[in-house]
């Protein structure tokens, strides 16, 4: 499958990603969640765990709402709208956090959540698109395609607020300026989406209340789950080792500073250097995924995880540090964009928004777990080398349940 090969609403999807990556990288992985433990909290490991309970907060948000609204776009076919609103309402709460100075925690907190319980609502939507976009035989393909795009989009975003950072500002304006970049560029590559991925133009008779469809309609799910076991088991698996990903994610930059003493320019540098890695990762593995099928691709992609993080454990020195982000890259590409497509490929077309949701749901509710014990371990032993033995747990269990997972084709 080549690029030029793909329709102009495929394309679309796949820039979604390369928008979207930016909130993740410079926000919650690298420059905003150092910012906000050493400068607006600035109470030592007060801050790791108080940035654990706002990421936690805004993932719980998410699981509570992502079946609901799940199920209404399903009924009224509006997966288009819903994304757009979430991606910009992320937009904007990002923005916000220019405002954020040191002393504002609270505050501080309330704009992130926000912003990430945005950010995760739109992938709701956005994920239920790819069957969409994509022939079965090449969802693999095109789900890794996008996540490769998206770890692009991450370089791109750290290379724009580089020479940002790097300026001495007062009030940590460089920093701050920073956030106002990220919404922009969000804001701006988010367009092509928005343009070329049309939903189902279906006009819907209703006699009830979206809310008590919405009620109706996972009420339904759950009576009849039994019939896609499969779906349950893959869930189980994800909830474990997507659990580990999110610690990842959330304290990467965290530990970086507590360990070795990196600042943000030697972090934004850091991850310039893994995230060609994690487009690598995912290309391979999307055609790993179509070739040796689902389950052992993600299997493989959990021994590097489970590797990588006894390779933090044991880490000593910067410099190493820099080599484990590029195991890191390459293990978090690989995985998540496997993840999307086998879960794509165990669920019913008719309610794969529905089930989308609950994917969504899976991901946010073990997000709430992780983040919070990381923080909460990292707190009380004043030490985050204790904190970080807690997330080969989550892979380990992870790739234990996946084994059990039939590789079956719905669609």
């Amino acid at each position: 499958m080549k690029i030029r090969d793909l329709k102009k609403s495929t394309i679309g999807w796949i820039l979604y990603d390369f928008a979207d990556s930016s909130f993740v990288t410079v926000i919650v992985t690298v420059l905003f969640s150092m910012y906000f433990k050493d400068q607006i909290v600035n109470k030592g490991e007060i801050g790791t765990a108080l940035w654990g309970r706002a990421v936690s907060i805004s993932m719980l948000m998410v699981a509570v709402l992502a079946p609901i609204l799940g199920a209404i776009a399903d009924y009224s076919h509006s997966k288009k709208l819903l994304l757009t609103i979430f991606a910009y309402s992320c937009v904007f709460f990002t923005g916000l956090m220019y405002f954020a100075k040191p002393g504002m925690i609270a505050i501080s907190m309330i704009i992130f959540i926000l912003a990430n319980f945005s950010f995760n609502s739109a992938n709701v939507f956005y994920n239920a698109f790819l069957p969409m976009v994509a022939e079965p035989k090449n969802i693999g393909k095109v789900s890794g395609i996008a996540w490769g795009v998206g770890y692009l989009g991450g370089l791109a975003s750290l290379l724009m607020v580089m020479p940002v950072v790097n300026l001495k500002l007062d009030n940590f304006l460089n920093l701050r300026l920073s956030f106002l970049l990220v919404a922009l560029f969000y804001a701006v590559f988010a367009l092509p989406t928005m343009l070329w991925v049309k939903d189902k133009s279906v006009r819907v008779q209703r006699e009830q209340s979206y809310i008590t469809i919405a009620y109706h309609r996972l009420k339904d799910t759950f009576m009849n789950i039994r019939h896609y076991k499969e779906t349950v088991k893959f869930l189980i698996a994800y909830l474990l080792y997507n659990d580990g990903i999110t610690v990842v994610i959330s304290f990467a930059s965290i530990y970086g500073a507590f360990r070795f003493g990196m600042n943000a320019g030697e972090m934004i540098i850091y991850f310039i250097i893994a995230q060609p890695a994690s487009f690598l990762g995912a290309l391979i593995f999307g055609y790993l995924y179509d070739k040796i099928g689902a389950k052992k691709s993600i299997s493989i992609t959990l021994i590097i995880w489970i590797l990588t993080v006894l390779w933090v454990y044991f880490c000593n020195s910067k410099t190493e540090y820099y080599f484990i982000g590029l195991a890191a890259g390459f293990a978090m590409g690989s995985c998540q964009a496997n993840s999307r497509a086998f879960f794509t490929q165990l669920t019913p077309p008719d309610k794969m928004t529905e089930f989308f949701g609950f994917y969504s749901v899976t991901g946010r509710l073990a997000s709430v777990v992780g983040p919070l014990l990381y923080g909460e371990i990292a707190h009380r032993s004043g030490d985050q080398r204790t904190a970080i033995l807690s997330v080969i747990g989550f892979f380990v269990l992870g790739f234990i349940f996946l084994q059990f997972v039939k590789e079956e084709k719905t669609l």
